[in-house]
């Protein structure tokens, strides 16, 4: 289906937070999004898993409830332009396997459950998009519901990325559950917060940036309460951040804090927030830290808009891949257009998407080549899916490194998979393109016939097999491990 006008013009994303899920459309003008429509709900997802890490009844139905009303906005949105994202809760949560399904029903668009590493690149996009042009490297904070990202970045290219599983909801939750604001609680707080920012200190300090920023709703709200209520004349600094610890101290309890700027939803988990901003910016020698708007959903944004206008960071990631992998470039090519071919044959009117994973599929297949020629597939297989790959969704990433392990060897490790036809075509096709090019040079392909439906069948002329008998041996092998798992061969 072509796009319609409004999809050409108009992205969304959906970020799935674990304080809470934000909406945001934009209007695309070259190579520019501008803001339409921001909706904001907080729902504080990350505290509604329980003691065995599952996400209880009643969180799961606010979220839905609330992915509803963000689907009514974004009906009639062409599926290119639309994307959701989920991040710590649903990146932790046991039962998330079980809630993504029901989510993505309700919402009408895939969600991708993004890592650490691929959320904290987005944030700095995000930011990147709104910040003055600079090349001189910059630090950004993100301190979101349960997991914290820190940044450092030139331009428009983050440089070094981490994610911190704390966040303002996570550490309210640990450290002033009850609500209570005591010395004592902030200074639990503080200890475990420098603790895991320690970790990081030595690749995010102050010899590796020249200014630094953070982002997202606990940095904008903790720059106002700072600013309106005179203890820091701009920004987040370390004194402002004391002056306000000492004024919560004083009110006793989350109830009985009140203060210019300081929201109604805000306020429960501003403690946890400030535990963790203090502690950064402690361990990382930040005299001031600079609030920006931004972020992950203004980054989804920008990378949707990349994958439209051809600078899909996907792309770069696989050629990274090639490099740091060294992949046999050419190899690959011939065998991601044989895949190509092969699977446009076998499926009717096959969904881009699918194809441009198989794409990358083939394109890497040989990622694990430098560890061992024979067992490749398996190594490659393991690097994809847990090396992080910006650009990349879970969902995505996932699927590239199972094709990898199917491309060659036994049949069998794939049988539940080859439930899914679109997957079963899109194995098929690489396994073959694999087969054909087994003398690593390029070849005379010749014409081929794809038997359709629950059938697996591939045709090539009787001739073209004499003449290629090591194929033909290599075809006959292909065919009995397709029988063998009950697919019979036309």
């Amino acid at each position: 289906m072509p796009p319609t006008p409004l999809a050409a013009t108009t992205l969304a994303v959906v970020d799935m937070g674990s304080n809470s899920f934000r909406l945001e459309v934009g209007r695309v003008e070259g190579d520019q999004v501008f803001r339409l429509d921001t909706w904001r709900e907080t729902l504080r997802l990350g505290a509604g898993i329980d003691d065995r890490g599952n996400l209880r009844p009643e969180a799961r139905a606010a979220a839905l409830a609330c992915l509803a009303r963000f689907a009514e906005r974004l009906r009639g949105l062409h599926p290119s332009g639309v994307r959701a994202v989920a991040t710590n809760t649903l990146r932790v949560a046991k039962n998330a396997a079980s809630f993504l399904p029901q989510a993505e029903r309700t919402l009408g668009f895939p969600i991708d459950v993004i890592t650490g590493y691929e959320e904290a690149r987005l944030i700095y996009l995000g930011v990147a998009h709104v910040l003055p042009s600079s090349t001189e490297p910059r630090l950004v904070i993100d301190i979101g519901g349960g997991s914290t990202e820190f940044i450092v970045g030139r331009g428009m290219e983050a440089l070094r990325m981490d994610s911190l599983k704390m966040g303002c909801v996570g550490m309210t939750q640990r450290f002033f559950g009850d609500g209570r604001l005591t010395a004592a609680a902030f200074a639990a707080a503080d200890t475990v917060a420098r603790a895991e920012v320690e970790a990081i200190a030595r690749d995010f300090d102050r010899s590796h940036w020249t200014s630094a920023y953070a982002s997202s709703g606990t940095a904008l709200a903790l720059a106002e309460i700072l600013e309106q209520n005179g203890m820091s004349p701009a920004g987040i600094t370390r004194g402002g951040l004391d002056r306000l610890r000492r004024r919560m101290i004083s009110a006793g309890h989350v109830r009985h804090l009140s203060m210019p700027a300081l929201k109604p939803e805000r306020a429960p988990v501003l403690a946890g927030g400030l535990a963790v901003m203090a502690a950064a910016m402690e361990e990382l020698e930040a005299d001031r830290i600079n609030p920006v708007g931004g972020a992950l959903r203004l980054g989804v944004l920008y990378d949707l808009l990349g994958r439209r206008i051809q600078r899909d960071v996907r792309t770069a990631t696989v050629d990274q891949f090639q490099t740091r992998w060294r992949v046999d470039r050419a190899h690959a090519g011939r065998v991601a257009a044989m895949a190509q071919a092969i699977f446009a044959a076998a499926v009717d009117d096959p969904e881009p998407a699918a194809t441009q994973r198989l794409a990358w599929a083939a394109l890497l297949h040989e990622t694990g080549f430098s560890v061992s020629h024979t067992g490749f597939h398996k190594h490659g297989a393991y690097v994809l899916q847990n090396a992080d790959m910006p650009g990349f969704a879970a969902g995505e990433q996932s699927e590239v490194a199972t094709l990898v392990l199917g491309c060659r060897g036994s049949l069998a490790k794939m049988a539940t998979a080859l439930g899914d036809p679109v997957f079963r075509a899109q194995l098929l096709a690489l396994r073959l393109a694999v087969l054909f090019h087994h003398a690593r040079r390029p070849i005379d392909p010749p014409r081929f016939r794809i038997e359709r439906g629950k059938r697996v069948g591939f045709q090539v002329p009787a001739r073209w097999l004499k003449a290629h008998p090591l194929t033909a041996h290599l075809l006959a092998k292909e065919q009995a491990e397709w029988r063998a798992l009950g697919f019979a061969w036309a």
